[in-house]
């Protein structure tokens, strides 16, 4: 298997790769970032094969707050017409939904803590084969986005209908967080807490660490997703 150059985009300074980081290094490929909460340089789209965004508590269209969000999202619409394997996680997801011209805004509520997610168009994608119908994974988000033109939709939950798409079988939106390590949920905790306020789809920190070991088997299905797209 040839190396890979992998570049991601982090927004936070919690919010880095998780468990992909470890699949990173494991498989040896190349491994460089762009972190845009101390400056905005993005590389040249032939530095790199792969492009990996992450999460962050902004919206895609805070860019008064954060002029940044506007190059970011010119960068991923180039890396998609580049033929890069793009892949999104929650706010990702929503900065490749908002760049494929897709609506991003405002949930009517948050989903945040340990929550089923279904599996829908099962036929349409062998990269998700290995994924249950049905399974409970790891959430934190209020923004919705709409599912791009073009785009398959791929996972639904209760509070959130739109949880992942993917586009030309090589670009990916992921709602939820299959990348949370335990580590990772406790800066996560650690540094939003103020938004663990009582809600129907909002658990306690409590609740959350009480199923902390089903991050396990989310990164387990996560390493596969990229063993798969590894091989395109």
């Amino acid at each position: 298997m040839a190396t890979l150059r992998i570049h991601y985009l982090q927004h936070v300074p919690f919010e880095g790769l998780g468990c992909k980081e470890d699949w990173i290094r494991t498989k040896g490929h190349i491994l460089t970032s762009t972190h845009l909460y101390e400056d905005a340089n993005f590389p040249p789209l032939e530095d790199f094969d792969w492009l990996i965004i992450m999460g962050g508590p902004m919206g895609v269209y805070d860019e008064e707050e954060y002029s940044w969000l506007t190059l970011e999202k010119q960068f991923i619409k180039a890396a998609i017409d580049n033929g890069k394997i793009v892949l999104g996680i929650c706010l990702g997801a929503q900065l490749i939904a908002a760049a494929l011209g897709a609506t991003v805004k405002q949930h009517i509520q948050k989903e945040i803590g340990w929550f089923p997610i279904t599996k829908i168009n099962k036929e349409d994608s062998s990269l998700f084969a290995h994924f249950p119908d049905k399974f409970t994974t790891f959430h934190w988000h209020e923004d919705i986005f709409e599912i791009p033109a073009d785009a398959t939709h791929i996972f639904t939950s209760e509070a959130c209908a739109n949880q992942g798409f993917i586009f030309k079988e090589r670009v990916i939106g992921l709602q939820f967080h299959p990348e949370v390590t335990e580590k990772y949920m406790l800066e996560m905790i650690t540094e939003g807490d103020v938004e663990l306020l009582a809600a129907q789809y909002v658990q306690t920190a409590q609740e959350i660490l009480a199923n902390k070991g089903l991050a396990k088997v989310n990164n387990e299905r996560l390493f596969l997703l990229l063993d798969r797209l590894e091989e395109l």
